[in-house]
């Protein structure tokens, strides 16, 4: 009778486990479903990004990534992408931008270095340029590094809503690097007024170190529930004064 009682305490415990696991996926659900919608109609949006916004998502180079508009079309199109300092000391060979029907090369003399400041500096307006100290923080060095920046024409036409498939190769040993891209809300503009978020950056890595691995929540809250009952089932067997469940 007492391992049968037994045996339906460790069901429960199971049972409660597992209601537990899904009332919290359904609020990490409802909390994702809550975030704001990407991009506004001033902004050009490049994917992929982080599912858990705001980080970007790493890809090894050469990586591929579609660009579009959120509303309005973006004209003269340019990529601009932004190097830490590890990466451009590593580099060894021109990064190279490529979409359907061109490409663009950017030689290692092609980057300029900035500490502060916006960039581009000059030939965009205040909503089509990035705060250096903001480019800092998310691709992740200290306040007081060099940046390395270039930014040249791509695309065979403006950006639009309908994305556009790009690939990025950046040929360094130790390689972090922010793609970005601007363009013009009004082919007549002399500057540039649109971009992508500054938190929404397309990123390109080469360093082969595996990223740390977080598991799944709902799957390890599960094992974590398996073994915390079977923890209990063991300590139960050990301590029973009277032996039943040995």
């Amino acid at each position: 009778m007492e391992k049968v009682k037994t045996v339906r305490v460790l069901i429960l415990i199971l049972l409660l486990s597992a209601l537990s696991v899904c009332y919290f996926a359904r609020g990490k659900s409802a909390a994702a479903d809550s975030c704001p919608p990407i991009g506004t109609p001033y902004e050009i949006v490049i994917e992929p990004h982080g599912s858990y916004y705001p980080l970007p998502v790493m890809l090894l180079s050469p990586a591929t990534f579609c660009v579009s508009t959120t509303l309005y079309t973006a004209c003269n199109p340019q990529i601009l992408l932004v190097l830490n300092n590890a990466s451009y000391q590593g580099l060894t060979g021109p990064v190279v931008v490529k979409w359907p029907g061109g490409s663009i090369s950017f030689s290692k003399s092609s980057f300029k270095p900035v500490t502060s400041g916006d960039i581009p500096p000059t030939g965009a307006s205040p909503s089509g340029k990035y705060k250096v100290s903001n480019l800092k923080a998310y691709i992740g060095v200290g306040s007081a590094e060099t940046l390395w920046w270039a930014y040249g024409p791509f695309l065979s036409g403006p950006i639009t809503t309908t994305p556009q498939e790009f690939n990025v190769t950046l040929p360094s040993a130790y390689a972090r690097m922010l793609v970005y891209a601007i363009g013009k809300s009004d082919c007549s503009y002399t500057t540039f007024n649109l971009r992508v978020a500054e938190e929404r950056a397309g990123f390109v890595v080469t360093d082969m170190v595996p990223s740390p691995v977080i598991p799944e929540v709902a799957p390890f809250l599960i094992v974590l529930a398996l073994c915390g009952a079977f923890g209990v089932y063991a300590w139960k067997r050990k301590n029973s004064p009277l032996g039943f469940l040995k």
